[in-house]
Formats: C-alpha cells, sequence, structure tokens
C-alpha cells in the first residue's frame, strides 16, 4: 500500500504506555490506513521500527492519498500465496472454497498456519476400531477450518504445510497420505533438523517481507501420551515475548469461557506457558503459540479430533482468541 507524502499533519507527545496504534486512535486516525506513512514521517524517532519513546514528539498524518486500496493489495498477495483465485480458495477444497465474509475485524492482519508434522513425517499415531490415526492428518484438517475463519474476518492467511488434494474433511477417520509439501511447493525433508529448520527459513523469509505489519504464528498440533490420558487444549509461547503470550493467554481464555458456558459440570484444566525448548518457539521471528490439541491416543481426546464438528468449534475457538488478541495488540516482532 503506498501513500503520498507530505499530506496535512499535526504534532502529539507520546506519553508512557502508548504505541504506535494506541497513539494513532487517540488521535482519531485509522492506523491502519496511515501507518506506513507514519513510520516514514517518524522514523529517527521509532526504536526497532515498531516502538514509540515515551515524551518525544511525533507527527500524524491526516488525510492521504491511497493510490491502492486494501482489497487489490490482498488479492494480489493471496494469489501469490496460491489460495486465492477469482474469488475461491481451492486449498479448502470444493465444499468449502468459497468463504463468505463475516466482517473486517482482522483486516490488516498477518497469520502464518502450520500444521504439525506431514510429508514422510505423519506424527503420533494411534488406532481407532481398529484404523489408523495420523496427527498431522487432524491437525491439518483443523489448521485449514482455522484458516477460513480468519480469511472470513478479513486476514492475510499463509498455510505454511498444505496437502495439494485434501482440502477440509468431513470424515471422521481421515485418509492417510504423504504428498504434503511446505508453502510455495517445496518437498518436505525427511530429515526432523531439516524439515523444522524449513519451516523457519519460509516463516522468518515471510516476516521480513511483510514488515510493518500485524503479524502472528500458530503451530498447531496432537499430543501423544498414555493411552489413560486425557488432556485439555494447551499453550505454549516463548519465554522472553510479551505478545506472543499475550497471544496464547487470550486463546486460552476463550477456551476457558467455552468450556464454562458448553460442558458447566467439567473443569477446564488446559494451560498456556513459556516452551523456548520447542524448535519452532524459539527460532521463529512473529509472536506466536503453539497449541497441542489433545492425546491422540486417549479415547475422550480422540472424540476431540475424530468428530468434525468438534474439529471446526476448536478452530472456531482458536480464531475468536486470536481476534481478541489482534483488537487489543501492537505491531511488533517477537523479540
Amino acid at each position: 500500500m503506498s501513500f503520498v507524502l507530505g499530506s496535512a499533519q499535526s504534532l502529539v507527545t507520546a506519553k508512557k504506555g502508548d504505541g504506535i496504534l494506541s497513539l494513532l486512535r487517540k488521535q482519531g486516525v485509522n492506523p491502519y490506513e496511515v501507518y506506513d506513512e507514519f513510520i516514514a514521517m517518524n522514523s529517527e524517532n521509532i526504536r526497532d521500527s515498531v516502538h514509540l519513546y515515551e515524551g518525544r514528539t511525533y507527527k500524524i498524518p491526516e488525510k492521504n492519498i491511497n493510490t491502492k486500496s486494501a482489497v487489490t493489495q490482498n488479492e494480489e498477495i493471496e494469489s501469490e500465496n496460491l489460495m486465492y483465485v477469482k474469488g475461491t480458495y481451492p486449498i479448502f477444497g470444493k465444499k468449502y472454497e468459497k468463504v463468505k465474509a463475516k466482517s473486517a475485524k482482522l483486516k490488516n492482519a498477518v497469520y502464518y498456519l502450520v500444521s504439525g508434522h506431514g510429508g514422510p513425517d505423519p506424527g503420533a499415531m494411534a488406532k481407532y476400531n481398529g484404523k489408523d490415526l495420523a496427527e498431522d492428518e487432524y491437525a491439518y484438517d483443523i489448521t485449514l477450518r482455522l484458516a477460513k475463519e480468519l480469511i472470513s474476518h478479513g486476514a492475510l492467511v499463509y498455510v505454511i504445510i498444505r496437502d495439494p488434494n485434501d482440502g477440509i474433511r468431513d470424515e471422521r477417520i481421515l485418509k492417510i497420505d504423504h504428498d504434503e509439501v511446505a508453502y510455495k511447493n517445496k518437498k518436505i525433508p525427511l530429515n526432523q533438523g531439516r524439515r523444522l529448520k524449513q519451516r523457519v527459513d519460509v516463516i522468518n523469509e515471510l516476516h521480513r517481507k511483510n514488515r510493518g505489519k500485524f503479524q502472528r504464528l500458530i503451530v498447531t498440533h496432537v499430543d501423544s501420551r498414555s493411552v489413560g490420558q486425557n488432556i485439555d487444549v494447551f499453550f505454549y509461547h516463548h519465554e522472553k515475548s510479551k505478545n506472543g503470550k499475550k497471544l496464547a493467554e487470550s486463546v486460552h481464555k476463550t477456551f476457558q469461557k467455552k468450556y464454562k458456558k458448553y460442558q458447566p459440570n467439567r473443569t477446564y484444566t488446559g494451560t498456556f506457558e513459556d516452551r523456548t525448548n520447542l524448535y519452532l518457539v524459539k527460532r521463529t521471528d512473529p509472536a506466536m503459540t503453539f497449541i497441542e490439541i489433545g492425546n491422540i491416543r486417549n479415547k475422550k481426546d480422540q472424540k476431540r479430533i475424530l468428530v468434525p464438528d468438534n474439529r471446526q468449534a476448536l478452530a472456531k475457538w482458536i480464531s475468536e482468541g486470536i481476534i481478541l488478541d489482534f483488537e487489543s495488540g501492537e505491531i511488533g516482532r517477537i523479540r
């Protein structure tokens, strides 16, 4: 998005706790329409490209001429992302490829979604009525459903691990295959270290490309523990990331509210905590949360992932937590 510089402007002094978005909102300016110009006008007084200094004076851009609409820009980016083709998203499959706009709550936000494992690595395995269950298939289905929810609220979404033909599926037993690829059709390596590094490199490159925008990363896994261990959905974040912690906490709070409403006789025990020893948590640049959906080997937890409506509910609840995070958030890097 480009602007004509040199437009009308006013001056304001930043107070303690002010961020770029909050400062612009206080002046009655839409922060997402003038963010790039604000950065250009005040670059010498902005730390790490995103932070303001208390007590310093900043120029506030007013009326701007936008030479390219946000809709047009998003369509171009999403076409490059291989998700958007003439108003449809083929990655979701024929049944779900049409995405109806619900709101613009996430306009100008960028999300990177990573489902665990994939390609030569199916992840955690289990049996259900004599049939094999693979973690990567269920994590991917929930991730696609989440992507669809976020797009319906105006977000730009990158699905980092993708399957060329699965789409969103409504079966209980999801067929196992190994044809998943990384973003831009990169073959997923067999070696675990190379596999994880590939994902980190893709995410960090996209993060640099989208610098200056509100960016978040959501990683989805299904855990594997002892058969008898029933666990709730829980969330990890980087120990030094305030934005990552806030994202994890926002989704966690949403789950607490949902359980209280829909399962009032059951205590929700899922937690959010720092877990910096995880490779993707430690090495990716965007603020992020790492989500464990449940124990694939436990019969009660299997219902959470086997029933399509439950997978949809999980995606919906996560999206509501993400919206809560965005509506109270600031643009910034993880550290």
